[in-house]
């Protein structure tokens, strides 16, 4: 991952490949141009004041993500100036905000690929400015190519590596607030990273019992207490819905549980992942065209196993405790039919009407799992529904809960970390759309509103009094269009920095 250092070196004098500075959209009084953020003052009066000039010539607009490049000038020992777009000016008494900062970043890391050391030049009025673009820098510059031939000169082949140094200017290296806001940017930056790599494996080399070995691996090499359920142990304790789910595949199902405790902890935050490695829909096999991305439906299980590790590397005050449904969503002549009835590790029973909703029967055991040990907020986190997207698009994930100020607090640490998400609701006459004339539930309901309907199957796997809350992840986890900001093509990571936010605010007494 790309090396950060705080610097207070001068512009002008700073051995890098590349210079990377701010440019804002012009205001009302001066629609158009851009106007140079911030940061970038000694590169301004290098081009005697007028660099906005030369970069309207250029035909920059200081639009967010936008990029421009231009040679540095005389004087500098950097070549390059790189000026990425920062969007609209912030108002007179205050400064960009960190999103603003961490997709400017992220985009000009992007553009830096191959690029031995950058020096970012960006507005940075305190600690939480350095730690948004340090945030973007590392994020931006994640790459995917373990299965890419990195370069073959015989060949013609040349594979770029991600910008491997930048040096964060403005910074202040012996400031404690600096440094902390920095070393969590990493912590986190690094754990969504793994993630991301998680996410964008190939099916046929990250099965459950692969993805158990990993989250272990890891577990041990950060004081975490690990537990994996295998099949025997599925089966001896009833978990009729990982099993059932997983009944198809040659690939055996797990539930792995992660324990990061802390002494000085008051609150325990339970997280619940949907882990499906692939997702055929199983006998209700998915159409044509709707299956080569299904490598993303372990989006959640990513994400909770991410957030657990990142906050035992922060040391964060509180209780965490991961757990991953992890299953492979087969058709085979063992795999659950439509029709069948499983018996959940609650003792309710599932009438199946349609294997492909399959996500919300690995969560109900693993809820119903974590609900056993009563803490005091479980939050899941699953690509549970198609429908979430149709309601919010590609970009945003939904949230519901059986408490509205909970449902408020999730939103409000989604925004701080900077992740679209919206609240939604989950209407109690929906629930008897999935009313069976054979068992206590069905796992289909009506089509309409089919997002909400999942929730609220969920809902009836929570323990008694215990504070919940689901994030529908599925537009934002795989992004299949082109990168933007600091979110690459392939998987995102969508939901760990929210997570991670939840956690520091739970240590910090803010669960509620």
């Amino acid at each position: 991952m790309t090396a950060l250092t705080l610097s207070t070196a001068a512009v002008a004098g700073l051995r890098a490949d590349a210079i990377v500075i701010g440019v804002a959209k012009g205001s009302a009084s001066k629609p158009g141009g851009p106007v140079v953020a911030p940061g970038a003052e000694a590169v301004d009066q290098a081009y005697d004041g007028n660099l906005a000039g030369v970069l309207e010539t250029l035909g920059a607009s200081g639009a967010e993500g936008e990029v421009t490049k231009l040679p540095a000038p005389a004087g500098f020992k950097a070549p390059l100036v790189v000026a990425v777009g920062l969007g609209a000016q912030p108002g007179k008494d205050s400064g960009y905000a960190a999103e603003a900062l961490r997709k400017a970043a992220g985009a000009a890391a992007r553009a830096l690929t191959g690029t031995k050391k950058a020096a970012f030049a960006l507005p940075l009025t305190d600690a939480a400015d350095a730690g948004a673009v340090a945030e973007g820098v590392l994020l931006g510059a994640y790459s995917f190519d373990a299965y890419k031939d990195q370069g073959d000169a015989k060949n013609g082949k040349s594979g770029k590596a991600p910008l491997a140094e930048a040096a964060l200017l403005g910074g202040k290296p012996r400031d404690k607030a600096y440094k902390a806001a920095v070393e969590r940017a990493v912590a986190v930056s690094e754990e969504l990273n793994r993630a991301r790599d998680l996410i964008n494996t190939p099916p046929n080399d990250l099965n459950p019992e692969a993805f158990a070995a990993i989250a272990q691996a890891a577990a041990k090499e950060h004081g975490i207490k690990v537990q994996v359920l295998d099949e025997k142990a599925l089966v001896k304790g009833g978990y009729g819905g990982i099993l059932g789910v997983g009944a198809g595949s040659a690939s055996g199902p797990r539930l792995v549980k992660l324990s990061y405790t802390s002494s000085k902890a008051k609150k325990h935050l339970a997280l619940v992942g949907k882990g499906i490695t692939y997702d055929s829909g199983g006998i209700s096999l998915k159409p044509a065209g709707h299956n080569e991305t299904m490598k993303c439906d372990m989006s959640g299980a990513a994400a909770v196993f991410a957030a657990v590790v990142a906050a035992a590397r922060l040391g964060l005050e509180v209780n965490v405790t991961g757990w991953l449904a992890l299953a492979e969503n087969m058709p085979s002549g063992s795999a659950t039919r439509p029709g069948d009835v499983l018996r959940m590790f609650s003792g309710k029973t599932v009438e199946v009407l349609n294997t492909d909703a399959e996500g919300r029967l690995v969560l109900a055991d693993a809820l119903w799992a974590a609900s056993q040990e009563k803490p005091d907020a479980i939050v899941d986190v699953a690509t549970l529904t198609g429908a979430m997207m149709l309601a919010l698009g590609s970009r945003t994930f939904g949230i519901m809960a059986n408490d509205d100020d909970f449902r408020a607090v999730v939103h409000e640490a989604a925004e701080e970390a900077g992740e679209p998400a919206w609240p939604m609701p989950l209407p109690d006459h929906l629930r008897k759309g999935m009313e069976s004339a054979t068992a206590d539930i069905a796992n289909m309901g009506e089509r309409m509103g089919g997002g909400l309907v999942a929730g609220l199957f969920l809902r009836e796997f929570v323990g008694e009094g215990i504070t919940w809350a689901h994030l529908d992840i599925a537009g934002p986890a795989f992004n299949e269009g082109g990168p933007f900001g600091y979110t690459p093509k392939g998987g995102t990571g969508s939901a760990v920095r929210t997570l991670v936010r939840l956690a520091e605010r739970a240590a910090d007494g803010e669960l509620s």
